[in-house]
């Protein structure tokens, strides 16, 4: 996947405010003083709580799709009572359920008894070899207590079969031989194999497998002539599951991790694995996604050379400059510019000399715009005068910047970081997922020594249309 950012527009905004931001403050300022190194960008996170509810209908697919046709096949069975038999159980109709409270389920599963039973060969049984044919339809009922597993796999806390759902009886030379309580074992037998505690009933491993696959794997994006490629390596994956009052399998699933910075290229070739489930008490739906860019010094010196240097900035109706040879570097927590400029005022006074301007980038999220505060500036030149002229205009310099420094670039972020909401959507043999909502903004620009990093706030909520 790749994200175009065109914050050329921005960048050449934000040289133009910067020029004109050199004669907002007189305070006192020392370019050669050592401001300590900037404070880092905070890690860079993903996180994301999807409240999923599972319909029962869907649910009602997966334990048909995962429980077996053949639940029993066995053959020479001591059927007691000196009958022996050849059974079969297997599934004969759709698995139905109900929701008893918020953790257990009545589950009945249609079964068909086919085989056959006779006396065992001995006795009168060496006499009478023959075998009687069965072929009898049962429902039973059982109690069940389901329970996601850290392997993603949907087991039984608990299993209790409350009732077959029938009889079993067949006639053996005259003799009644109720096979019922026989059935129930098996079938008890058979519950305690696949439902028992510990078992698989179904599995999500592969829809989440899937899901994961697409959704965390390493990832580029193509960032003002370069590429930065990030990873998600998960930290976190929780969950909690409760029936509810309209039957409704509810998955509260959440997942934290940081997003990893890689060069171009280097980038890992799969997604990291899942750590262990475990509990989520967060019921909302959100998303959220800190990435951090980084743009170097020299790039943007590059950019403000080409685009700023040699041109002609009118300050005032007298007063015009032209800045030259500019620099940035990082100054603390602020961003700093040097650069040589000319000033020239209609009455033919001239001003060369340096400028040290320091600031700090800020996004102004109520109207979308980008601001910046803290500024200040030193400026050296041969002429005294001059200088005492150039501050005695703060207030018409003000007038001037509140009428151009309004940037609104939220939606053209928004179009920019658009390509999130494709990169996360993803569909799985039973939901389609998607980002609804989405939001993308600065969240802080941070002057580091040789480069400054922008995080950028991606924010939104996932949408779930089951199948």
């Amino acid at each position: 996947m790749k994200i175009q950012f065109r914050w050329q527009f921005i960048l050449c905004q934000l040289s133009i405010v910067l020029a004109i931001f050199i004669l907002f403050s007189c305070k006192s300022l020392d370019p050669t003083a050592n401001p300590g190194p900037g404070t880092p960008p905070p890690p860079s996170s993903s996180s994301v709580n999807v409240p999923l509810k599972l319909p029962k209908e869907t649910l009602s697919k997966l334990l048909n799709g995962q429980i077996p046709t053949t639940l029993l096949q066995e053959q020479g069975m001591d059927l007691g009572g000196g009958v022996t038999g050849d059974l079969q159980l297997s599934r004969n109709g759709q698995i139905t359920w109900t929701a008893l409270d918020s953790q257990r389920i009545q589950l009945t599963v249609p079964i068909n008894v086919a085989g056959r039973v006779g006396l065992k060969p001995k006795g009168l049984g060496s006499l009478f070899q023959s075998k009687l044919p069965l072929d009898e339809d049962f429902a039973p009922v059982f109690i069940v207590d389901p329970v996601i597993h850290p392997d993603w796999s949907i087991g039984a806390e608990q299993f209790e079969l409350m009732e077959l759902g029938g009889s079993l009886g067949v006639d053996v030379l005259g003799m009644q031989v109720d096979l019922s309580g026989l059935l129930a074992k098996e079938i008890s037998k058979w519950g305690n194999e696949y439902l028992g505690e510990g078992k698989q009933i179904a599995s999500l491993k592969t829809m989440v497998d899937l899901a994961w696959a697409q959704v965390g794997r390493p990832f580029s994006v193509n960032w003002l002539g370069g590429e930065q490629a990030f990873s998600i390596q998960p930290q976190a994956v929780k969950l909690k599951e409760f029936f509810d009052e309209e039957q409704n399998y509810n998955l509260w699933l959440g997942m934290n991790g940081k997003i990893n910075s890689h060069p171009a290229g280097a980038a890992p070739s799969r997604a990291f694995p899942l750590p262990d489930l475990s509990g989520n008490e967060n019921e909302k739906n959100e998303f959220e996604m800190l990435i951090p860019f980084s743009l170097d010094y020299a790039f943007l010196d590059g950019f403000l050379q080409e685009n700023v240097a040699g041109k002609t900035f009118r300050i005032d109706k007298k007063t015009s400059m032209t800045p030259s040879n500019i620099r940035t570097q990082a100054f603390g927590d602020l961003l700093a510019i040097n650069m040589d400029f000319f000033a020239e005022q209609t009455n033919g006074k001239r001003l060369e000399g340096t400028l040290f301007v320091v600031g700090q980038p800020e996004y102004d999220s109520e109207n979308e715009r980008l601001v910046f505060d803290q500024v200040n500036f030193k400026m050296e030149s041969g002429s005294f005068g001059a200088q005492t002229g150039v501050g005695l205009k703060k207030r018409k310099i003000i007038r001037r910047i509140e009428n151009r420094a309004v940037f609104p670039i939220g939606s053209l972020l928004e179009e920019s970081l658009s390509n999130i909401s494709e990169r996360l959507q993803l569909s799985t043999p039973i939901t389609d997922l998607k980002i609804q909502d989405l939001h993308v903004e600065p969240a802080g620009f941070y002057p580091m020594h040789k480069e400054l990093v922008i995080q950028m706030k991606a924010e939104g909520r996932i949408n779930v249309d089951w199948k």
